[in-house]
């Protein structure tokens, strides 16, 4: 059977794709593309996404996906700064590209399908072209196959979101064909698909692309299934139970998530959770946060032995991998190095941390390509320490070499002189019933520098008070990491991925403190 992409009642053959990727290369050709230079995606998870990136990619040029949440500012700045000299976008996101690109830059529309506009609420008048812009599907329509240029594309530039400034892009040099190669076997490895990959043998992979595609790891998970021959089903808009739905119809093998969706999961009813046949999972993975232990345990008593997770970056790639058998043995650890990966945390002297003292993670693929971030060579120096790279994350690594993570450096709390690791409140928090998700983050205090404030999402029907959560977290923490302040909200501010934007609830108690954090 033809492996293919689904999404909604569409589905298109991976052969059909990369003939269309084929003609989108010659048809970026025609503009003067050629490697090294870059397109603009502003689309969401759709046929076009894939057949743009690959088109370019067949020229040696980079894909430069961009958050469809941004303004035209925001927006603006990627296509410039990336020197996007194409951009793909979608119909109802039109109004904001046409304002945001230069002008000169040709701009591409695809309609945007229906499941999307459902999943979205998009008005149908939006989701169709106007009539004076290019039509993405007309326009390589009139172009023959152009045979890729090179085999070894240099991948995605992928904007980080800055926690202060403007997001810069990590871009990865162009490899050889032994560091492409290696770095096909790092990330295969972590999503379950060095079998197929690297040793060569048949499986199929039946699997769902549940997160944006503008964020580096869906957009690598999404590339490396349509090079594995994957059936990949693409979910317009993470849903709890649409996705169990989709596993059984499917019969689904592999996944690649996020905490915060194992969250949602588990909050769905006892009944609606045991109505669906699972037996086809074989290798679901998780990265991008933490996983409070007790989520990911509840999930591996549910899905099986098959929850496996990883830990890396944009800049390093999956550099740490853990099955759940290791998890298990080690509850709370992120994994162990991959193979030719070194990976050192360095204290606050600039030492090797002992075995259970937190520092900082740096790590490497030593055998991939370099990377820098787009424009800005200086950042991507203060990324290095001893030719490993630094992302900003706290972690430790213990007596049998597992990595477990604190959290991220500019999360970190330090209140009174003393470090306070936000992630560990907020994995206890969601043990209380009734909790739905919460955010915990430091906030200015003039005794302390900075203090603990908790802003809780309930459950809906549930009946919390600050006594309750105040109450719950004395009893299973020390006094000192009981948040002072303590706030409900209905939904906190998410990214598309299901994240917390935890700055949009900091910020705002930071703007009239005279200080930033």
């Amino acid at each position: 059977m033809a492996s293919k992409l689904i999404s909604g009642a569409r589905e298109i053959s991976l052969a059909q794709l990369g003939e269309r990727v084929e003609r989108g290369a010659a048809a970026f050709a025609s503009l003067g593309i050629a490697r090294g230079d870059a397109i603009a995606l502003m689309l969401r998870n759709d046929f076009a996404f894939f057949e743009a990136s690959g088109a370019v990619g067949a020229l040696g040029g980079y894909p430069v996906p961009v958050n469809w949440h941004f303004t035209v500012d925001e927006a603006g700045y990627i296509i410039r700064d990336s020197g996007a000299k194409a951009v793909v976008t979608h119909a109802d996101l039109y109004p904001i590209v046409s304002k945001a690109t230069p002008e000169g830059v040709p701009v591409l529309v695809v309609d945007t399908p229906p499941e999307i506009a459902q999943a979205y609420q998009i008005d149908a008048d939006a989701c169709r072209r106007p009539a004076n812009a290019t039509s993405w599907d007309e326009w390589i329509a009139g172009f023959e196959r152009l045979k890729p240029e090179v085999t070894d594309p240099p991948g995605a530039i992928i904007y980080t979101s800055g926690t202060t400034g403007r997001p810069k892009g990590v871009q990865r040099r162009p490899p050889t064909a032994a560091q492409a190669l290696a770095l096909t076997k790092l990330i295969s490895r972590a999503f379950g698909m060095y079998g197929v990959m690297i040793e060569q043998k048949p499986e199929r992979i039946v699997t769902v692309v549940t997160g944006p595609m503008y964020h580096s790891a869906p957009n690598a998970y999404g590339n490396m299934s349509v090079r594995a021959g994957a059936d990949i089903i693409l979910q317009p808009r993470f849903d709890p139970e649409e996705l169990l739905q989709m596993i059984e119809r499917h019969s689904v093998t592999h996944i690649h998530m996020v905490p915060t969706m194992f969250v949602r999961l588990l909050k769905l009813p006892e009944a609606v959770r045991s109505k669906y046949d699972l037996s086809s999972l074989k290798f679901v993975v998780h990265a991008a946060a933490p996983c409070p232990p007790d989520v990911k345990r509840a999930m591996i008593e549910w899905w099986g032995p098959v929850i496996n997770e990883y830990y890396g970056a944009t800049e390093t790639g999956a550099v740490v991998f853990c099955t759940a058998e290791e998890w298990l043995k080690h509850p709370g650890t992120v994994g162990k190095p991959q193979p030719d990966v070194k990976l050192v945390v360095l204290n606050d002297a600039g030492q090797e941390a002992k075995a259970g003292e937190a520092g900082d993670v740096y790590a490497r693929l030593t055998t991939a390509s370099d990377f820098t971030y787009h424009g800005d060579d200086e950042k991507r120096r203060k990324a290095e320490r001893n030719g490993l790279i630094g992302v900003g994350d706290i972690g430790y690594v213990d007596a049998d070499g597992f990595l477990y993570l604190c959290d991220r450096r500019n999360h970190m709390v330090i209140s009174g002189g003393v470090n306070i690791y936000p992630a560990e409140i907020e994995a206890e928090l969601l043990k209380l019933h009734g909790v739905a998700d919460c955010a915990v983050f430091g906030i200015p205090d003039a005794e302390f520098g900075e203090a603990l404030c908790a802003v809780v999402q309930p459950q809906a029907g549930a009946n919390l008070s600050i006594d309750d959560v105040r109450g719950f977290l004395r009893d299973h923490l020390a006094k000192y990491k009981v948040p002072k302040v303590i706030e409900f909200m209905s939904e906190l501010p998410r990214e598309d991925s299901g994240k917390i934007f935890k700055r949009k609830l900091r910020d705002p108690y930071w703007e009239g403190a005279g200080r930033k954090i």
